[in-house]
C-alpha cells in the first residue's frame, strides 16, 4: 500500500532533503513554517516522520499549487466508518476547475486522519467551497445522516492547515 510521509523544519532544511533524493516523490510546503511530504511505496528518507497510509487518491501530487489539509481526529470505533465514507464519496471533487490532488490518509501513528487536497491556486479551492459539488459533496452535514453527527467518533475538533507549495 502506497504511503505518505510528512516532516517539518526550516525550508532550506527541508529543500536540502528533497534536493539530495531527486528519485522521490516529495513536494516542499510552507505556511509559517515549512512541511516536506515523501509519497511511496517503500520506506521513508525522513527519521522521524508523521506516517500515513493513503487510502484513497486522485490526480498526481505536483511541486506547486496550493495544499489544503483537513486534519480529522476520529476514536478507534469511528475508523470503519470514517473509511468507509470517504472511500464511498461521490468524486465530485475532482471536476472542479483548477483540482490538482486528493489523498485520504489514515494515521500509523496517531487519530488525526488527513484530508489533502492539492490545487492549482488558493482561488481555486474558494471556487470549490462555492461550487455546487461542494455543496452536494455536503448535502448531509449537519442532518441525522450526515458523519458529522456521529459525535462518539470525533474525540476533538478537526482542523484546517494551509499551505503555498514550493519549489524547492
Amino acid at each position: 500500500m502506497k504511503k505518505l510521509y510528512m516532516t517539518t523544519g526550516t525550508h532550506e532544511y527541508l529543500a536540502k532533503i528533497m534536493n539530495e533524493h531527486p528519485e522521490e516523490k516529495m513536494i516542499l510546503m510552507r505556511e509559517s513554517s515549512a512541511l516536506l511530504v515523501h509519497e511511496t511505496d517503500g520506506e521513508s528518507v525522513f527519521e522521524s516522520p508523521r506516517s500515513y497510509e493513503v487510502i484513497d487518491e486522485a490526480g498526481a501530487l505536483e511541486r506547486t499549487g496550493y495544499a489544503i489539509f483537513n486534519n480529522i481526529p476520529v476514536t478507534d470505533e469511528g475508523r470503519p466508518l470514517f473509511e468507509y465514507r470517504f472511500k464511498n464519496r461521490a468524486r465530485l471533487i475532482e471536476e472542479v476547475p483548477g483540482f490538482s490532488a486528493i489523498r485520504v490518509l489514515r494515521p500509523l501513528d496517531s487519530d488525526t486522519y488527513v484530508i489533502m487536497t492539492i490545487w492549482e491556486d488558493r482561488k481555486s479551492f474558494l471556487g470549490w467551497q462555492e461550487s455546487k459539488q461542494y455543496e452536494k459533496a455536503h448535502a448531509k452535514r449537519g442532518t441525522e445522516e450526515g458523519i458529522d453527527s456521529k459525535k462518539e467518533i470525533f474525540p476533538r475538533a478537526s482542523y484546517v492547515t494551509e499551505y503555498e507549495i514550493v519549489s524547492g
